[in-house]
């Protein structure tokens, strides 16, 4: 079925009984979800934590869910979701044992979303993640060796030599990576914003 027909994964998880649908999304925000909670201080228990009090709050609040982007981005809610279950976990936490994140300890949770810097960090480390897996699954191997190289630090001469190229070569396939995660976070980003949120 052709994915832009196939119904969107937001308007999917509205069904609480829809488990493969909730498995996609758990597995598509898991890692921004965790990768905040860290970025914010937490500890992995305690990310974790949160990540499943996000989950709860979503499953409670998506079945009311209207997706209108002149009223927000997705990206916007599901952060704010995550602030405030941080949030609340830190003042439970402070009543009995206390997590240690001083820095978010005085946040209410009211944090101004346009300014929180740490999750846009996050939001673009996310789709990164997310574009580098569909590149992986959709690039020939060797590009995606080479790519792989690269990225860790080697140097264009270094990867010609041991994988038997030239630089030329090398200096092609880093263009047609590069271009192909470019798109690839265009698209993700497209649809997200249209509701469109499919792996």
């Amino acid at each position: 079925m052709d994915p832009r027909t196939r119904p969107t994964l937001l308007s999917r998880v509205r069904d609480l009984d829809d488990h493969d649908s909730w498995r996609e999304f758990d597995e598509r925000y898991r890692d921004l979800i965790l990768g905040y909670g860290r970025r914010r201080g937490l500890q992995a228990t305690d990310a974790e934590d949160v990540r499943q009090i996000v989950m709860l709050n979503l499953a409670r609040g998506l079945r009311s869910f209207r997706y209108e982007p002149g009223k927000g981005r997705f990206r916007d809610y599901i952060g704010w979701t995550t602030r405030h279950a941080i949030a609340d976990l830190v003042r439970s936490r402070q009543l009995g044992a206390p997590v240690e994140s001083p820095s978010f300890a005085a946040d209410d949770g009211d944090v101004d979303r346009e300014r929180d810097l740490e999750w846009e960090k996050e939001w673009m480390l996310h789709h990164y993640r997310l574009a580098m897996r569909t590149v992986r699954r959709t690039a020939d191997a060797n590009s995606v060796r080479v790519f792989e190289r690269l990225l860790a630090g080697d140097g264009v001469e270094v990867v010609a030599e041991e994988l038997e190229m030239t630089t030329d070569a090398v200096h092609k396939v880093k263009q047609r990576m590069r271009e192909r995660l470019k798109a690839a976070v265009a698209r993700q980003l497209r649809d997200e914003e249209e509701g469109e949120i499919t792996r």
